[in-house]
């Protein structure tokens, strides 16, 4: 398993009644993507640069995918750019993919007519492998979920900071930090916007 499909794993099994904005989904799985290749050598970061190395040989076609739009030119691609370009839609990515791969089934509900079906691990060696790691509050993978809301014991951070361990995990990090925090501006500009845009429909 990776950290990425742990990540997701996690963010349906721990938080499913308070779920995750999709865009901070995407943008945290698109930084554990990174952790992925780092963690496979096949990139290296050159400062907040993403250079890529072999090409590695994943049996997970996401994180293939992943490795196969790396862009391989200098001055090659900032973390914080690729979270923008590969994390559009990654969340809904990650959901088809481990669902078509029966890591995840859908739960019906019959006693909420408005909510007929929703999302769950299945019982699989993988599910089990997240939440053991999920349970031992390995820090990279609490660092991320913490990242976008998700915490082992409500309200804390993982005790350990991987940024002790690799200055590359801190810069990955600390770009994904930055990116949800410009999502959340763009969020509430988009709010203020649409609030003002009513006002004027109103004659307010």
């Amino acid at each position: 398993m990776t950290t990425s499909r742990d990540l997701m794993i996690i963010a349906i099994d721990v938080a499913p009644n308070h779920p995750v904005e999709q865009g901070d989904l995407s943008l945290a799985l698109a930084g554990a993507e990174v952790l992925d290749l780092l963690d496979a050598q096949a990139i290296t970061l050159d400062g907040d640069h993403i250079v890529p190395g072999h090409r590695p040989t994943a049996r997970d076609s996401l994180l293939d995918q992943a490795a196969s739009s790396l862009v391989r030119e200098a001055p090659y691609e900032t973390v914080g750019d690729w979270l923008w370009r590969r994390g559009r839609g990654l969340s809904a990515a990650y959901l088809a993919a481990l669902e078509a791969e029966g890591q995840l089934r859908r739960q019906h509900h019959r006693r909420n007519p408005f909510r007929t079906s929703s999302v769950v691990p299945a019982d699989s060696p993988d599910h089990r492998a997240a939440a053991q790691r999920w349970a031992s509050d390995e820090p990279t993978l609490a660092a991320l979920a913490a990242a976008i809301g998700i915490h082992r014991r409500a309200g804390e951070d993982s005790a350990d900071s991987p940024s002790a361990h690799d200055d590359a995990v801190d810069t990955v990090l600390a770009a994904v930090h930055g990116a949800l925090v410009q999502l959340e501006a763009i969020r509430q500009r988009r709010a203020i916007e649409q609030a003002a845009f009513d006002n004027i429909w109103r004659g307010e």
